[in-house]
């Protein structure tokens, strides 16, 4: 064990080989890989010590949110269980194109990988197996403002969206930067999500910052955009899926009258119009993100994005003024506005998230930027994500 770790992690579970211990008295973190096939897992972790009042947080594969911030008293244990999806390229007839940036990541490599956070951080693996049969998966289709980001300070809403699931489904995230309708199409990450689609799963779909940059005859939100999401719509139908559209969050834009406008033109509204067609569940996160910017105020917003001066991450030698990508806050107050969505217009899959979860969330009182604290992880450089 390293001394100057003070996050104590003790493995119970069988493992095909070590815990592979990194980090620093001043960015301490604990992290555990073990080498599945591609699944759903269940995770049982127990938090808590005997000599410290503890305070973890737990990331799960590429830096997707598990549970925030435990705290539990000295001399006292709390237990928990998670599902975390492990995934391959790979697919019956075919493999997903994924870039060389992606090669590797814990997103698509041979481990279930976990991180213990936090500077009074204290648990133990009680366990790892495979999930129930009765799982339900809530795949996610996007873009960089979606996916699981892969370095500091970029979080996309999906990396944050596990930590508001409850034990009956499984968050597994397929968006990646960059990414429009026809790209996720032709590289066959739609066919990797229909190859593991079971009957009763969700589907959420959210594109459009990338395919707004699509140019040629007839191409446009009402044509060549709606087009396709109907296509994908009537993919997942086929399987027994369960299709929830998401209209493209906002970027922040502001007005000299501080007020936010729109810079997606009419693709959201494209998005709305495809739902109502084919009566398929609407979260409206393009009106939700531009409420809480709103709220927010021009300046204060800026938190919620990527406004960072040079050197505050390691690797990162220019300072960032990045309106459409998301911070660790910005973020997981998104992943609220699309479970907000889903307690007004996806029952079912309400009925899925976290004891406690499913309450009103008005974007217009969001959490208050020095209110939440999410750790980073420590692999923080890294290159900006496509699209914009």
């Amino acid at each position: 064990m390293n001394p100057v770790i003070p996050c104590l992690l003790t493995i119970a579970a069988a493992a095909a080989e070590p815990p592979v211990f990194v980090g620093s008295a001043e960015r301490p973190v604990l992290s555990y890989r073990e080498a599945r096939p591609e699944g759903a897992y269940e995770v049982t972790v127990e938090f808590g010590a005997a000599d410290v009042d503890s305070v973890t947080t737990l990331k799960a594969e590429t830096r997707r949110l598990m549970a925030l911030n435990v705290a539990v008293p000295k001399g006292r244990t709390e237990t928990r269980r998670f599902l975390v999806d492990v995934r391959r390229p790979g697919y019956p007839g075919g493999r997903v194109a994924i870039k060389s940036r992606e090669e590797g990541t814990p997103s698509w490599d041979d481990y279930l990988s976990l991180e213990f956070l936090g500077v009074a951080g204290r648990a133990r693996l009680v366990s790892v197996r495979p999930a129930d049969a009765s799982v339900v998966r809530v795949f996610l289709a996007g873009d960089s403002t979606v996916c699981d980001q892969r370095t500091e300070p970029y979080v996309g809403w999906g990396q944050q969206l596990p930590v508001f699931f409850g034990p009956g489904a499984v968050v597994a995230n397929h968006a990646e930067s960059g990414r429009a309708l026809r790209s996720f199409k032709a590289e066959r990450r739609l066919d990797k999500i229909l190859a593991q689609l079971r009957a009763g799963d969700f589907v959420l779909i959210q594109f459009g910052h990338n395919d707004q940059k699509e140019k040629g005859p007839d191409v446009g939100p009402f044509t060549t955009y709606a087009s396709r999401l109907r296509d994908y719509v009537k993919a997942v139908r086929a399987k027994g899926g369960r299709p929830v559209l998401v209209t493209a969050v906002a970027r922040r834009r502001f007005d000299e009258q501080g007020r936010v406008f729109e810079s997606l033109g009419d693709y959201p509204e494209a998005v709305r119009r495809v739902a109502a067609e084919l009566a398929v569940p609407l979260v409206d996160l393009n009106e939700s993100s531009k409420r809480l910017y709103q709220a927010l105020g021009a300046e204060p917003s800026k938190l919620a994005l990527l406004h960072y001066p040079p050197r505050t991450f390691p690797g990162q030698t220019a300072a960032l003024a990045d309106d459409t990508h998301f911070s660790a806050y910005g973020a997981y107050e998104m992943a609220r506005c699309v479970v907000e969505g889903f307690r007004t217009g996806v029952p079912e899959l309400s009925a899925l998230l976290m004891a406690g979860a499913a309450v009103p969330f008005d974007p217009e009182r969001p959490d208050a930027p020095g209110s939440l604290s999410i750790p980073a992880s420590p692999l923080t450089s890294g290159e900006k994500p496509e699209g914009r």
